[in-house]
């Protein structure tokens, strides 16, 4: 099979890196480990900026994003036993973010490739990729034939790595070409979904003495929340009972009166770390998304960086082909990473104000109060954390 660029990953960002390439008339085929039914099975994020609803209305997915989610121009931060809300749309001069699913992301991005007629392989086992240090990149791969596992080849211009932390496009490259750096934190999230109303129409941000919570939605008749747990515990560790016994005692009693709760449709804990590998580009080997960068959740910036990982990508690829430039390829590393870094030190700072460390007691945990009640009596304060929260604008200048 011979394509212009193989993208490995049908998660959203290759997804959506596949449908941008397509409306410029770019050809790429999509090649997935898992089956269609594994990628949709995913829980994940649901808070998208501006710039990543943008870029969907761009491939031409975004209808049901509008008519089903739910536009969001605050949040409200809960710490002491009392609510205050951080008004996004007034700091930032009008941004919000919409609340919709990344499940359903992906589900729209499928249904658009699908109609299309456009390549997607699933279930294909044993990936590799190689000579994307020269002029003609390979994928292997082999899916499950009647007389076993059958060998294919793809021959492509440029691979795109958007396969994922564990992928493996970034474990190909050589590791003295590599830098990581990473942060794991002491503690998990507890998350739950269930077809209850959400206990707000915005999303509270909690810091208790018990640990952070966070109460989301996934629209008017499904809720998300978390909550902080030990790293050691185990999902059957906790019945729904106990979690929602262990959300309501992190709530205001207001909260805790319209808290509605019900049977669980999905329940898993998700280790929280801070990571970055750098470059992104690798000869003809593009990383974007998880493959480069994992943010903690707290700042619900992990789909959002991707989105704009894709932009930065499909630009410079749109660009080679169509003005046989390659200044957008030669960039793509380093305009990602300057966004990659601010990104991360949002997250990072907006998890270490929120959650309860180790050492948070005494000194720490007068800081984090002390910062809490900086950010609802500056102005300034607040509308620096609104304004990483919506997402900072995308920047095409050279680095």
């Amino acid at each position: 099979m011979r394509t212009q660029v193989a993208i490995i990953g049908a998660g959203p960002s290759g997804l959506l890196l596949g449908q941008l390439l397509h409306k410029a008339g770019i050809d790429a085929v999509v090649i997935e480990r898992q089956s269609a039914d594994y990628v949709l099975g995913r829980i994940r994020a649901g808070v998208l900026e501006q710039v990543c609803v943008d870029m969907l209305d761009e491939a031409g997915v975004g209808t049901r994003m509008h008519k089903e989610g739910l536009v969001h121009g605050g949040f409200e931060m809960l710490f002491q036993g009392r609510r205050h809300r951080i008004d996004m749309h007034a700091l930032t001069g009008g941004k919000s973010v919409m609340v919709y699913g990344q499940t359903e992301v992906t589900h729209d991005l499928m249904d658009a490739r699908s109609a299309a007629g456009l390549t997607t392989i699933y279930s294909a086992s044993n990936v590799s990729v190689h000579d994307f240090d020269g002029p003609r990149p390979r994928v292997l791969y082999q899916t499950e034939g009647p007389d076993g596992p059958q060998q294919h080849a793809i021959d492509c211009d440029f691979i795109a790595g958007c396969d994922g932390f564990h992928g493996v496009c970034r474990a190909s490259v050589p590791q003295d070409a590599l830098t990581t750096y990473e942060k794991v934190y002491p503690f998990g999230w507890l998350g739950i979904l269930a077809d209850v109303p959400p206990v707000s129409h915005e999303l509270i941000y909690a810091n208790t003495e018990r640990g952070f919570a966070l109460c989301s939605m996934r629209s008017e008749t499904r809720s998300r929340y978390y909550v902080q747990c030990e790293l050691t515990d185990r999902v059957e560790q906790w019945s729904d009972d106990a979690f929602w016994d262990e959300l309501r005692a992190r709530l205001d009693p207001q909260a805790r009166e319209q808290l509605v709760t019900g049977p669980s449709i999905e329940k898993s804990i998700a280790p929280l770390r801070s990571f970055v590998a750098e470059p992104m580009r690798f000869g003809r080997l593009f990383l974007a998304g998880d493959a480069a960068h994992i943010v903690p959740p707290t700042g619900a910036k992990g789909l959002n960086l991707a989105a704009s990982d894709v932009k930065y990508l499909s630009s410079a690829l749109i660009e080679h082909y169509r003005e046989k430039s390659d200044a957008g390829i030669d960039h793509y590393s380093d305009r990602c990473l300057r966004r990659v870094w601010k990104a991360e030190r949002f997250s990072w700072w907006f998890t270490s104000l929120m959650h309860r460390f180790p050492d948070t007691a005494g000194f720490g945990q007068k800081v984090q109060e002390a910062e809490l009640d900086y950010l609802i009596h500056s102005e300034s304060a607040a509308r620096s954390l609104a304004e990483n929260y919506v997402g900072l604008p995308l920047d095409f200048a050279e680095p």
